[in-house]
């Protein structure tokens, strides 16, 4: 029967106002679930080094800043982008938490939304893009990316990898038409690509995703000659859009993998301190665990329980029958989906797209002392919802009923995966509810009792404080910063002798740690060993030249020599780098008092 203008029109209105109320429905569960997080803290890790405690992050959007942020690669990885996002906050927000918080909420709305618009555009699929989106946007996995300040490389790359998957299908889909617009739709592709590698380097994989995405749904090329499309009432129906021959789409691809390339570069170059400063692990430990981890993934995914902030080493999971089991498991997968490339070509790029964008964090390369990572699976497990979506949509094709089959139990799944996720969320309201629920998900987990300790020290509860950075070092007898925190800790109760040798011990382990130096530099001036003091303090900023708290103790330390230059220069460099500190203001000033004095009295400044 034939379809009527007027009833084309309401096609296409019902059709708009599904996606869109679509979209508003993905922002709205974001909100609900992450909202919380506009009332939470920092946590103590690594917020401090990316925002609370970053003098360039603090001082807000500012040219020196900016040129600090394409220069630098402190915490070991190159992301400027993300530095300068950090730095907006400031401008936006002020230095406070609720700031950051409300900014990753935002992206990562962003990002859902944009991956249903995304896969609608490329598959034409309307209710399966919708669930893979929304399993994306409130599975518990999520949570780490997006509750934790510092998670910003994660949802500030996925919104970039978005933008570049829709600039990239708008191309295929000129290039079709044979238009013009299309090279301009793929230099928005790059653009967007290195802007997200400005992100987060994790993404040199897109240029593989890119291949994947012309086998299906752009059905660009196939394998043996045979189409790669898949025909339904939820996929893009007919013969591929342009077959072109694989070694043409590589090619294509070669602007891409240069970018990728270069981003492995300067991560390479960002991360050699990172790597040194790690207890190695040995490269077939390295293999069960990466094995093994795939697997891991694929459970949490499924049964995402017990979930950590941080996952040590561990031994009865890196063996070697383990990895073996994991390994058949994987490889048995991988042929499955190849068999089936033809006619369910979703399979094999949704696995490969898990596979493949996974490679980078899998821990081949170690550059952690972690064995894997919540946030890791923030882009990779995509390929999963979409084996899942585009599968059980094949699986009930023929059911006269499969709309509210399908429906019913997708509501189902979104809401317990709402309210796991909320329910994972609240662990993250502040630093000790974080670690304390890490403790008790984990075991032998160092990390965890050594930043519950540094909590447990700043509330006065230094008895339960000495035993959690005591078990820390039974686990980890090479973990310096345990050193360090538990020698401050010994330092405030008065007992300096046994907290120097503390630091010592750090420093032995680690002669670059410039908070050893600066702590060391602290007990010697407790017990008036000045020069000594100086000394160590030296070390530090030489080591961390942004290191304000070293600059301010050197300052004071010289000044009670009667170095008042020295110590006003170290005292406005504080300054400069945290402008905010009173203390630092007041000593600059006692210090200039002084050196006035000094004048007047010699005639001649002092130490000049």
């Amino acid at each position: 029967m034939a379809v009527s203008k007027s009833q084309k029109r309401s096609t296409g209105l019902n059709g708009k106002a599904a996606v869109a109320g679509i979209c508003v429905l993905l922002a709205v569960a974001v909100f609900l679930v992450f909202g919380q997080t506009l009332r939470y803290d920092f946590v103590n890790y690594d917020d401090d080094v990316y925002f609370s405690s970053n003098p360039h992050v603090q001082a807000g959007l500012t040219w020196p800043g900016a040129l600090w942020a394409f220069t630098t690669g402190y915490d070991g990885i190159w992301h400027p982008l993300t530095w300068l996002s950090l730095m907006l906050d400031v401008d936006l927000f002020g230095t406070g938490p609720a700031g950051p918080h409300l900014t990753n909420v935002l992206l990562h709305a962003a990002t859902a939304v944009l991956l249903f618009l995304v896969l609608r555009q490329m598959t034409g699929a309307l209710w399966s893009s919708a669930f893979v989106a929304a399993i994306f946007s409130i599975h518990p996995l999520r949570v780490e990316s997006v509750a934790w300040v510092t998670g910003r490389k994660d949802v500030l790359s996925g919104l970039f990898f978005m933008l570049t998957l829709g600039a990239y299908a708008r191309y295929v889909e000129q290039s079709k038409a044979q238009s013009p617009k299309s090279r301009a739709f793929y230099g928005l592709a790059l653009l967007f690509f290195a802007l997200g590698l400005m992100s987060k380097p994790m993404l040199v994989t897109v240029p593989f995703v890119l291949l994947l995405l012309d086998f299906w749904p752009l059905g660009r090329f196939s394998f043996s000659g045979k189409p790669s499309t898949f025909n339904s009432d939820e996929s893009r129906a007919g013969p591929p859009l342009s077959t072109w021959p694989a070694s043409r789409l590589v090619i294509e691809k070669i602007p891409f993998l240069l970018l990728s390339a270069g981003s492995c570069l300067a991560t390479v170059f960002a991360q050699p301190h990172n790597i040194a400063r790690i207890e190695k692990i040995s490269l077939d430990l390295r293999i069960y665990n990466a094995v093994v981890s795939y697997v891991i993934y694929l459970g949490k995914m499924v049964y995402p329980a017990r979930l950590a902030v941080f996952y040590p080493y561990s031994a009865s999971e890196m063996l070697a029958w383990k990895a073996g089991l994991g390994m058949v498991l994987l490889a048995g997968i991988c042929i499955a989906f190849f068999w089936l490339r033809h006619k369910r070509p979703y399979l094999l790029v949704g696995w490969l797209w898990y596979l493949g964008m996974l490679v980078p964090v899998i821990g081949l390369m170690q550059v952690a002392g972690h064995a894997r990572a919540d946030r890791y699976t923030y882009l990779p497990q995509i390929g999963i919802y979409i084996i899942v979506a585009w599968g059980v949509g094949n699986l009930l094709r023929s059911w006269r009923y499969r709309r509210q089959v399908f429906g019913i139990a997708a509501s189902i799944v979104i809401a317990a995966l709402m309210a796991c996720a909320s329910i994972q969320t609240s662990y993250w309201r502040n630093s000790e509810s974080l670690w304390t629920h890490a403790l008790a998900c984990t075991s032998r987990n160092y990390i965890a009792h050594n930043n519950l300790a540094l909590v447990l020290a700043a509330q006065g509860q230094s008895a339960d404080a000495f035993q959690h950075f005591k078990e820390a070092l039974e686990i980890n007898p090479r973990f310096v910063e345990a050193y360090n925190n538990l020698g401050v800790v010994l330092a405030q109760q008065g007992q300096s002798a046994e907290a120097i040798r503390h630091f010592q011990k750090a420093i032995e382990l680690q002669p670059d740690c410039s908070d050893a130096y600066n702590s060391l530099g602290n007990a010697l001036a407790d017990q008036g060993h000045l020069a000594e003091a100086i000394t160590n303090y030296q070390k530090a900023v030489k080591l961390n030249p942004d290191f304000a708290a070293a600059h301010y103790n050197l300052g004071n330390a010289l000044a009670l020599q009667g170095r008042y230059a020295e110590a006003i220069g170290h005292f406005r460099k504080t300054l400069q780098l945290k402008p905010d500190d009173a203390k630092a203001r007041q000593s600059l000033d006692a210090a200039l008092g002084l050196q006035s004095q000094s004048v007047k009295e010699t005639g001649k400044p002092t130490n000049p």
